[in-house]
């Protein structure tokens, strides 16, 4: 059998601030009345969610570790239709409160990310 991704989870510091900026900056589709340290976003392919940090020792029976500063753990990739499309996101992103961790640029590999 072969793996199967069913979901991606990001583990948050505020969980309401995150929520808000990808409903309503990214616009991802949520139904999540504010209660309960986990939230889901209706999201076509593959589930993905957000989980407050601070209950994660309750959760894992110990306290994890994370990164400070520019969190280089993991990486989201919107699709977007064109390549050209990616400055003109990046730049409402960031309008939007987005913290930019580098510009838009064409990568080696024949994206432009």
């Amino acid at each position: 059998m072969a793996t199967r991704f069913d979901m991606i989870g990001l583990f948050v510091q505020d969980l309401a601030a995150m929520v808000a900026f990808y409903r309503d900056v990214l616009g991802v589709a949520i139904e999540w009345d504010g209660s309960g340290p986990y939230a889901e976003f209706k999201h076509e392919g593959v589930r993905f969610s957000m989980y407050a940090r601070q209950e994660l020792p309750g959760l894992l029976g110990r306290a994890p570790g994370f990164p400070s500063g520019l969190n280089g753990t993991f990486e989201l990739a919107i699709d977007l239709l064109r390549s050209e499309d990616v400055d003109e996101e990046y730049a409402r992103v960031v309008a939007a409160g987005g913290q930019p961790v580098y510009a838009p640029r064409d990568e080696p590999w024949g994206m432009r990310s």
